[in-house]
C-alpha cells in the first residue's frame, strides 16, 4: 500500500510545490530554487526507492477509484521502462533547478518560473506513470500547456510568444489526433487499460481500423517529438531561457514522442506499414537534422536542429522493430538526455557571460573559460559518438541495425547510407560547435567580458559531462542495471541478447562510424570559411523553412476563413447574437418535447388558495415588468425594482421551507446589486430619444423582445409544473433524506450534497467561479471607461442626487461598527452549515459582503491603505485546500472526495460531530471571498478612475482656461 500511494506522491508533489512556488513571491528566488530542488530530489529519492519492486521487469500498480460504477478510475503504473524515464526527468531537473537559479536575472519574475517548471515536471510525471490511456492523454495535454508558459517566459520578445503560440498549437493539435486513436484502440481492445493494450496488439493489428489508429497515433508522437515536416516548432521554442530549452531537450517534452513509441512498438508495431511510416520518418528527420544544424549560426539553433537529428534517429529505431532495435533506442534515449542536457547549459554559460550565442562573434574562448570549453567539448564528442563516451555504444548500435536485411526493399538497402551520411553532418556540427566558440582569435567586440561563470552555476554541467565520461568508459557498472530492467519491462521475454562491450572487432559499424568521424571532420574544414559566412540556414532549402508554412496557414485558418465566416453569418452587435442563442435554445427545446404524449397534471387539484402567496408573487411579478421598463428611462430605480424581485424570491423559498436556498439567495442579492450599482457609475450616459422611423424600430425591437421572453420564460415554467405537478415517482431525493446523516455524518441534507455526495460537482463549480473571477480582474485592469462615463455618478444612472446620497454613501462609521458583526455571522454560518442552513458559501458571500461594506462606506485608497485581502492568493488557497482534502481519501484507498464523519470528545465542550467534508469547505469558504472580493475590487477601481478621470480633465481644462486669460 506504501509503495502504491509513493506512485500518487510522484505525480502530485510536483503540482503541489509548483502552487507552493507561486504562492512564495515574485522574487524569492532562493526560497523558491531551494523548493524546486527539494521536489526534484525528492521525487528521485522516491524513483530510485522503488527499484526493488521493478527490477525483475514487472510493474507496479496502483489503482484509484473515481467514479467505480462507471469503470472510470486513476491507474498509476511503474515498470522499469518509466523508471528509467523518471530517473532521467527528476535528475536532470534538479540539475536544471540548481543551473537556473544562477542564471536568471534577479529581476526575473522567479515564482513564475519554478512554478511552471514543476508543474511540467508533474505533467511529464504524469504521462510517464499513467496507466490508462486517457489519463495518459490528459497529461501528454498538460505538457503542451506547461511548455507554452515555459517557452513564452519571457514574454516581453517577441520570438518567445510566437514560439510558445506555435508550439502549443503544433503538439496540441498532435495531442487531439493522440486522444481519437487512443479512443478507437480502447474501443478495439475493449479497454483502455495499458497492461491489456500492450497485450493485445495481435488484435489490433488485425483490426479493420489499423491504418486509421496508426496514422493519429503517429500525428500525436511526431508532432511531440518534432518530427519532418513538424519538426519546425522546437528551434522557434529557443527563444526560451537555456534552462527551459535544457529540460525540453533532454528529459522532458520531445522525449515524450519517443516514449511512446517505444512503449507501443511491441504491440501496434512490427507490420510493414509501421517500419516503412515510423522508420523513414525517423531516417528523413535523423538526416535533414543534422544537415540543417551544421549552417546554424545560433548556439542554441544548432543544438536544438541537433536534437531534431536524434530524436529522428531514436524514431528510426524504434520503427526497425525488432529487440535490438528497441534496446538500442532505450540506450541512446538515456545517453542523449545527458549529454544534450549538459550542452545546453554550456551554451547558456556562454550566452550569459559573452553576451551572445552568435557562434560569427564568438571566437577563442578556450583561453578566457577553459573548464567551460573542456566541459562542452566532452559533450559534444559523446554527441558525435566518439569511442570511450556515452553517445559512442549506442550509436554504434544504430549504426548496427540500418545494416539489417529486413524486408529486403531498396528502403531497407538505403539505410546505412542515409545513417553513415546523417552521422557524418553529426560529427561536422559537433566539430563547428568548438573550433567556433573556443578556437581562433580572441573575439573583440562582444557585449560582455567572458571568464568561468559561479561554480555552483557549472556544477550540473559538470556532473552530467562526468556520467557522461562513466556511461563511455564503464558501462556495465553504469547504466547496465538501468538499461536492463527497461528493456525487460518493454520487450518482456522477447529481450535478445546485448553486448555493451567497447570493443566489437572491426566490423561494418565501426567502419561506417570512421567515415562519419572523418568525413565529418573534413566536410567541415574545406567548407568552413563558406559555412561561417553563409546564411542562417542551409543554402538549398533556407527559403522553405516550416515556420512560413505555418503562419501562412495560421492566417488563413485563424484570420481570413473566421472573418469570411464572420461577416456572412454573423453580427458584431451582441443583442443580435443573444437573440440568435436564445432562439435556437427555444427552438431545440420545443423540438425535442413536441408531440411526445404526456399526462395533463391536474394544476389546481388538492392546492388550496393562498392569499400571501400570491400577494407576494403579484408583488414580485411587478416589481421584474417594472424594472424592464425603468430600464429604459432609469437605470437606478431599475435596479431597485431588481432587487425587490430578488427578495420576493428569498421569501418563496423561505415559504416552501427551503431556509438554505432562502439564506444563499439573499445574500447573492445583495453581493449582485451592489456589484451592478458599482457598474452602473462608469456606463455611457443616456442618449436623447430617438423620433421618428428610429422610434417605430426600437418599438418594434423590444415588442419583440418581449415576445422571446415571455415564450421562453413560459416554456420553462410549464416544462417545470409539468415536472413538478406529475405523480410522484420514487427520486433520488428520497435517498439522500435516508443518507444524509447516516453517511455525510449531517442534517442539513442541502449541505452534506454539496460537500460529500455532489462534491465532485461542487468542485467544478468552484473551479468556474474562480476563472471566472480571475477572467472579470483581468479584462477590467485594463478597461478605460469612456470619456462620457466620467461624470458624476447621479448624472449616470439616472438618479436624484439626495436619493442617490442616502442609499450608497452610508455614513462610514455604521459601516465599520458592522464589520465586526458581519465576521462573526460568516463564522456563524460556516461552522453550523453541515447540521443548519448556512455552509461554506453562504459564509463565504457573507465575508464578502463586509468587505463590500468597507468599500462602500470609504475611498477605496482609504480601505486598501488599511485592509489587505490579497483575494488571488485565496483562490489559489480555496482551490488547494479543497483538492487537498479530496486527494486525502486517495491514501486510505476510497475515491476522490469521499468524506469520513464521526464523532469526536473535545475538552470542555464535549461530544461534538466531526466530518473531513469541512475542510473541503473551507476551501469553498475562501475561493468564494477571494473571487468576489476580487470582482469588488476590479469594479470599484474603475469607478474610482472614472471620477478621478473627471478630475483630471476639469483641472486640466482649468490650467487651459488659466492660460487663455
Amino acid at each position: 500500500m506504501i509503495e502504491q500511494n509513493l506512485l500518487l506522491v510522484l505525480t502530485v508533489l510536483p503540482f503541489a510545490g509548483a502552487l507552493l512556488a507561486v504562492s512564495l513571491g515574485t522574487h524569492a528566488r532562493n526560497a523558491e530554487a531551494w523548493l524546486a530542488a527539494i521536489v526534484m530530489a525528492a521525487g528521485l529519492v522516491i524513483t530510485l526507492s522503488l527499484y526493488p519492486l521493478i527490477q525483475d521487469g514487472g510493474a507496479l500498480r496502483s489503482q484509484i477509484q473515481w467514479v467505480p460504477s462507471i469503470g472510470l478510475n486513476l491507474l498509476f503504473r511503474l515498470d522499469g521502462f518509466s523508471w528509467m524515464f523518471l530517473l532521467l526527468v527528476f535528475g536532470i531537473g534538479l540539475m536544471v533547478v540548481i543551473y537556473a537559479r544562477f542564471y536568471l536575472s534577479p529581476k526575473d519574475p522567479s515564482a513564475r518560473f519554478f512554478g511552471s517548471l514543476l508543474a511540467f515536471t508533474g505533467a511529464m510525471a504524469g504521462v510517464l506513470l499513467s496507466g490508462n490511456v486517457i489519463m495518459l492523454v490528459v497529461f501528454w495535454e498538460l505538457t503542451s500547456i506547461t511548455s507554452f508558459l515555459l517557452i513564452s517566459y519571457w514574454h516581453h520578445l517577441q520570438g518567445a510568444r510566437d514560439g510558445a503560440r506555435m508550439s502549443l498549437i503544433v503538439t496540441g493539435l498532435g495531442g487531439l489526433c493522440l486522444l481519437a486513436a487512443m479512443l478507437i484502440i480502447g474501443h478495439v481492445v475493449g479497454s483502455y487499460d495499458i497492461d491489456r493494450i500492450l497485450a493485445a496488439g495481435g488484435v489490433i493489428k488485425d483490426h479493420g481500423l489499423y491504418p486509421v489508429i496508426l496514422a493519429l497515433f503517429l500525428l500525436g508522437t511526431f508532432t511531440k517529438s518534432a518530427q519532418f515536416p513538424f519538426h519546425f516548432w522546437l528551434p522557434n521554442a529557443m527563444n526560451a531561457p537555456t534552462p527551459v530549452s535544457s529540460y525540453l531537450h533532454s528529459a522532458t517534452m520531445v522525449k515524450a514522442g519517443v516514449y511512446l513509441m517505444v512503449r507501443f512498438a511491441p504491440s501496434i508495431g512490427g507490420t510493414d506499414l509501421w517500419f516503412y511510416a515510423v522508420g523513414g520518418v525517423g531516417m528523413v528527420t535523423m538526416a535533414f537534422g543534422a544537415f540543417v544544424a551544421l549552417f546554424r549560426h545560433d548556439l542554441k539553433g544548432l543544438l536544438a536542429y541537433s536534437t531534431i537529428s536524434h530524436l529522428g534517429l531514436i524514431t528510426a529505431l524504434a520503427g526497425f522493430g525488432t529487440p535490438a532495435a528497441i534496446v538500442a533506442a532505450i540506450f541512446h534515449i538515456a545517453n542523449h538526455a545527458i549529454f544534450k542536457a549538459s550542452l545546453f547549459m554550456a551554451a547558456g554559460i556562454v550566452d550569459h557571460e559573452a553576451g551572445t550565442r552568435d557562434m560569427r562573434r564568438l571566437s577563442g574562448l578556450r583561453r578566457l573559460m577553459p573548464v567551460t570549453f573542456v566541459l562542452t567539448a566532452l559533450a559534444a564528442a559523446a554527441m558525435a559518438g566518439v569511442p570511450l563516451l556515452s553517445g559512442f555504444i549506442s550509436k554504434e548500435m544504430f549504426l548496427a541495425e540500418t545494416i539489417e536485411p529486413y524486408n529486403g526493399s531498396q528502403f531497407a538497402a538505403l539505410l546505412p547510407w542515409v545513417a553513415t551520411i546523417g552521422s557524418l553532418f553529426s560529427a561536422a556540427y559537433a566539430l563547428r560547435l568548438i573550433l567556433s566558440v573556443f578556437f581562433g582569435p580572441d573575439a573583440t567586440s562582444l557585449p560582455k567580458t567572458p571568464h568561468e561563470p559561479p561554480r555552483l552555476m557549472r556544477l550540473p554541467v559538470e556532473i552530467l559531462v562526468l556520467l557522461a565520461v562513466a556511461v563511455g568508459c564503464f558501462p556495465y557498472q553504469t547504466i547496465a542495471p538501468i538499461l536492463k530492467v527497461a528493456v525487460l519491462s518493454v520487450l518482456g521475454d522477447a529481450t535478445p541478447h546485448y553486448s555493451l562491450s567497447l570493443w566489437h572487432g572491426f566490423n561494418t559499424p565501426l567502419m561506417m562510424s570512421a567515415i562519419a568521424l572523418i568525413g565529418g571532420t573534413l566536410l567541415y574544414l574545406t567548407f568552413r570559411r563558406q559555412i561561417e559566412e553563409g546564411p542562417d540556414g542551409p543554402p538549398l532549402i533556407h527559403p522553405l523553412r516550416g515556420q512560413r508554412v505555418f503562419d501562412r496557414l495560421l492566417l488563413i485558418l485563424s484570420w481570413r476563413v473566421p472573418r469570411r465566416l464572420l461577416s456572412t453569418f454573423a453580427s458584431d452587435r451582441l443583442q443580435s447574437q443573444l437573440v440568435i442563442i436564445i432562439l435556437v435554445a427555444f427552438l431545440v427545446a420545443a423540438w425535442s418535447v413536441w408531440g411526445v404524449p404526456r399526462p395533463v397534471p391536474d394544476i389546481l387539484g388538492g392546492v388550496g388558495f393562498d392569499l400571501p402567496f400570491a400577494m407576494l408573487w403579484i408583488v414580485g411579478a411587478t416589481c421584474a415588468v417594472a424594472a424592464a421598463w425603468q430600464a429604459k428611462y432609469h437605470r437606478f430605480a431599475a435596479l431597485v425594482l431588481l432587487g425587490g424581485a430578488g427578495l420576493c424570491t428569498v421569501m418563496t423559498f423561505a415559504l416552501l421551507s427551503a431556509p438554505d436556498l432562502a439564506v444563499t439567495q439573499l445574500l447573492v442579492e445583495i453581493v449582485t446589486t451592489v456589484l451592478l450599482l458599482l457598474g452602473l457609475r462608469w456606463l455611457p450616459k443616456r442618449r436623447e430619444p430617438i423620433k421618428g422611423d428610429g422610434a417605430l424600430r426600437s418599438h418594434l425591437r423590444r415588442t419583440r423582445d418581449l415576445v422571446i421572453a415571455v415564450a421562453c420564460g413560459g416554456g420553462v415554467a410549464i416544462v417545470a409544473l409539468w415536472v413538478m405537478l406529475s405523480p410522484p415517482v420514487d427520486t433520488i431525493g428520497d435517498w439522500f433524506l435516508q443518507n444524509a446523516y447516516s453517511e455525510g455524518g449531517g442534517t442539513n441534507v442541502v449541505n452534506v450534497i454539496l460537500v460529500d455526495f455532489r462534491a465532485f460537482d461542487t468542485f467544478g463549480e468552484i473551479t468556474v467561479l474562480a476563472i471566472v473571477g480571475l477572467t472579470v480582474f483581468s479584462l477590467l485592469r485594463r478597461f478605460r471607461p469612456a470619456p462620457e462615463a466620467a461624470g458624476r455618478p447621479d448624472e449616470q444612472i439616472g438618479a436624484d442626487p439626495k436619493m442617490l446620497d442616502q442609499f450608497l454613501y452610508v455614513p462610514a462609521i455604521v459601516m465599520q461598527w458592522m464589520f465586526a458583526p458581519t465576521i462573526a455571522l460568516s463564522a456563524y454560518l460556516f461552522f453550523r452549515g453541515h447540521d443548519l442552513p448556512g455552509g461554506g458559501f453562504a459564509a463565504g458571500v457573507t465575508l464578502a459582503v463586509g468587505f463590500l461594506m468597507q468599500y462602500i462606506a470609504a475611498n477605496v485608497r482609504w480601505i486598501e491603505s488599511r485592509l489587505t485581502v490579497l483575494p488571488i492568493r485565496w483562490i489559489g488557497w480555496g482551490l488547494l485546500i479543497a483538492a487537498a482534502t479530496g486527494m486525502g481519501a486517495w491514501l486510505f484507498g476510497y475515491p476522490f472526495l469521499t468524506a469520513h464523519s464521526q464523532y469526536l470528545d473535545i475538552p470542555i465542550i464535549g461530544r461534538v460531530p466531526a466530518a473531513s467534508a469541512l475542510f473541503f469547505d473551507l476551501g469553498v469558504f475562501l475561493l468564494v471571498v477571494g473571487a468576489t472580493v476580487l470582482m469588488l475590487i476590479a469594479i470599484a477601481h474603475q469607478s474610482l478612475r472614472s471620477a478621478r478621470a473627471r478630475e483630471l480633465d476639469e483641472a486640466r481644462a482649468k490650467e487651459e482656461d488659466e492660460e487663455v486669460a
